[in-house]
């Protein structure tokens, strides 16, 4: 087995559809949706292909565990837990962070699926995450075991050969039919780098930027080269765009333009968005048809990368469940209920207080 076979993990070909509701509410071009986040396994997305490759490697060096990380919505973390149980590996996943009361979310799926967490206790950089989880695979090593350990969001040559073949895929369905744009999510890069090998002139690749990666342009360029040159692509990789413009206020913080794009796309589609990833990249898109950079002659697909499983956050949640959902509601919300909990402790200290002067008395 060489590092490019693969092991069969995802329910493929995924879906190409079209969302003429959200375009006619846009009043701008044809849009499709390319259906990564029905890959199936764990509930789905774009992980998955990746996994594929990147799992084929992990069995043929005679790995006994998987090793991995990301941020406590981690897609990644929580598909490589489920892909290590389909082949009989264990799974061992840096959070970055502390541990919550309560797991919700995606984090609750990796403690579903038995995977073994390990927190930072910290908020890391990108780069010290990836550290970490280096760290955590060279212990395993030492006490015995055989990890094979994969970077945050499985931004590898590996995962971006993954991403080469969905574009031939794509492409497959596509037939004769244009297509001006392709609209991803960029967090750690390796599906837009694969993306932009596959697709060559076909389609200008637009990565709207979530947050995580501080050297995306870097190294998308880099890792589209490698991989066009892997798979001996016919065309050089296109331009890399980046659209740093809609982060709001940093990675995993919901913003009032990604909250609008989940509102939309799912009463006008009835398809489900997340506030990481995957609503900040359907903003992204909002964004550029209404500044007009996407014509409204111009076809454009957003790539559905998944991640829905976030929005059973808790955080995420409060926001989405009320009435008022923007984040300055929930700034609002969250100070009251940290002036409550602070006179509750002023008061449990004052009662304290009484009861040891009382009993010194």
């Amino acid at each position: 087995m060489t590092a490019f076979e693969r092991v069969a993990l995802a329910a493929l070909p995924t879906p190409l559809e079209p969302m003429d509701r959200l375009a006619e509410w846009l009043g701008g071009p044809r849009l499709l949706v390319k259906r990564d986040d029905q890959t199936g396994l764990a509930l789905g997305g774009n992980k998955a292909r990746k996994l594929e490759y990147l799992c084929a490697e992990a069995l043929a060096g005679g790995c006994d565990v998987l090793v991995t990380g990301g941020g406590r919505q981690s897609n990644h973390a929580r598909m490589t837990a489920a892909a290590a149980n389909r082949l009989g590996l264990d799974c061992h996943l840096v959070i970055d962070g502390f541990e919550p009361v309560t797991m919700t979310g995606n984090l609750l799926l990796d403690k579903v699926l038995g995977a073994t967490l390990h927190f930072t206790r910290t908020v890391s950089s990108y780069y010290e995450l990836e550290a970490i989880i280096e760290e955590t695979g060279a212990r395993l090593a030492a006490e015995g075991r055989r990890p094979f350990t994969i970077p945050v969001g499985g931004a590898t040559l590996e995962g971006a050969v993954a991403y080469v073949h969905a574009a031939d895929e794509f492409l497959g369905q596509l037939g004769d039919e244009r297509v001006d744009w392709v609209v991803v999510a960029d967090g750690s890069g390796g599906t837009h780098a694969g993306l932009l090998a596959g697709l060559g002139s076909r389609a200008a690749v637009i990565g709207i930027d979530v947050g995580t990666r501080p050297d995306l342009e870097t190294f998308i360029a880099r890792l589209a080269a490698e991989a066009s040159a892997t798979t001996v692509r016919s065309e050089s990789p296109g331009e890399v765009i980046v659209d740093h413009d809609r982060i709001g206020d940093g990675y995993a913080r919901i913003s009032k333009t990604g909250l609008e794009a989940i509102h939309e796309t799912a009463r006008l589609e009835g398809i489900v968005l997340d506030p990481v990833y995957t609503g900040k990249a359907m903003a992204g898109l909002f964004g550029w048809v209404r500044e007009g950079r996407i014509a409204p002659s111009d076809t454009a697909v957003f790539w559905h990368t998944g991640g829905a499983v976030a929005l059973f956050a808790k955080d995420y949640a409060e926001v989405l469940s009320a009435d008022d959902a923007t984040p300055d509601a929930l700034a609002r919300r969250r100070a009251r209920l940290r002036v409550s909990r602070w006179s509750k402790l002023r008061l449990r200290g004052s009662s304290w207080l009484r009861q040891r002067r009382s009993r010194s008395r």
